[in-house]
């Protein structure tokens, strides 16, 4: 990058998106916003507020461009953040006529690509050839509801290069969030896709009547398997118990504000899967992180118990009450 400021685009319009783009503009002096339905747009416009979602958070929209054409916004940016939820990233980016090769590319998405089962900066380097050093990711235990809320919140940014990941988490410096550096982006990425799985597992749990002791042996377990999938996935050292990693998981799990605790929740209370999914009437990523780590656990073959259990229930369509009673048996 050059010495003049970064112009800032922020793709999706989501809960996570719209706390992004809230983040971003308390330090930069507009940014421009895909927002793929253009009535959306003129809603928006009109009330200077996401008419779906994080309705009580109030924008400048003089200091936003918005935009339906993916191209437009691409064109006008030089550093992309990707808030797009994972069953739709690869239909969004299908519709790319320019190169994103020389663009930076935050992934704010938290699961993988369904179907090709790769997580998104993989995704991005394979498929649209954006150099590993042009791409990062931001983790941590950041729900989009408290930073609505300007409640003190923590995030991290990863990038291979460390100098490029410490101007990029200037753009999420705000008096309410705090952002690290780490250079270990598969790490993040993974763990961000996993803690989803196990917070589905919590609100189960929670739902069939396990209590407080039992969730903490749970998220014990989940973070051993976190740590067994990371180091066979990409060995480097790392500590686990940071809060790109542990904090993400731990508020996932227990947070009134976690749309995965709750899908899981209402799985445990007898919901069918689809029910759930219709009810919720919103992504809970876990559901298809669940069956890409499954799939990407079959070359790596590690002991991912409580992973699988989920996978049993959410995909085999087997009793939540039996294969968590047998869960419990391989926890410690």
């Amino acid at each position: 990058m050059d010495a003049r400021k970064p112009r800032i685009a922020v793709l999706g319009y989501g809960s996570w998106a719209t706390a992004i783009a809230k983040i971003v503009l308390e330090n930069q002096p507009s940014i421009t916003w895909f927002i793929r339905k253009q009535e959306t747009i003129e809603e928006f416009k009109a009330t200077g507020k996401n008419p779906r979602y994080l309705s009580t958070v109030h924008f400048d929209t003089a200091k936003i461009h918005f935009s339906a054409d993916i191209n437009e916004v691409i064109s006008e940016a030089d550093v992309l953040i990707l808030a797009i939820p994972s069953p739709y990233v690869k239909l969004s980016l299908n519709k790319l006529r320019r190169s994103i090769r020389q663009k930076y590319i935050i992934s704010a998405v938290k699961g993988m690509i369904p179907d090709e089962n790769m997580i998104v900066t993989d995704y991005l380097h394979i498929k649209y050839h954006v150099p590993m050093d042009h791409l990062a990711v931001v983790a941590g235990p950041c729900h989009a509801e408290e930073i609505a809320l300007d409640r003190l919140s923590y995030l991290t940014l990863g990038c291979e290069v460390l100098e490029t990941s410490k101007w990029l988490a200037d753009l999420f410096d705000t008096p309410y969030v705090r952002c690290s550096v780490s250079e270990d982006v598969v790490g993040l990425e993974y763990s961000s896709v996993m803690k989803n799985i196990y917070a589905i597992a919590a609100g189960m749990c929670h739902g069939l009547h396990y209590g407080d002791n039992f969730q903490a042996v749970l998220m014990s377990n989940a973070m051993q398997e976190i740590q067994r999938f990371l180091t066979a996935s990409n060995n480097i050292p790392r500590d686990v118990d940071c809060s790109g990693y542990l904090g993400d998981v731990l508020v996932t799990a227990y947070s009134k504000f976690s749309r995965n605790r709750q899908f899981g929740l209402m799985i445990g209370m007898g919901y069918s899967v689809k029910a759930a999914q219709i009810e919720m009437e919103m992504v809970a990523e876990g559901y298809y992180g669940t069956n890409a780590i499954h799939i990407v656990n079959q070359r790596l073959n590690v002991s991912l118990p409580i992973a699988e259990a989920m996978y049993e229930i959410l995909y085999n369509r087997q009793s939540p009450t039996i294969v968590i009673k047998e869960l419990t048996k391989k926890l410690r």
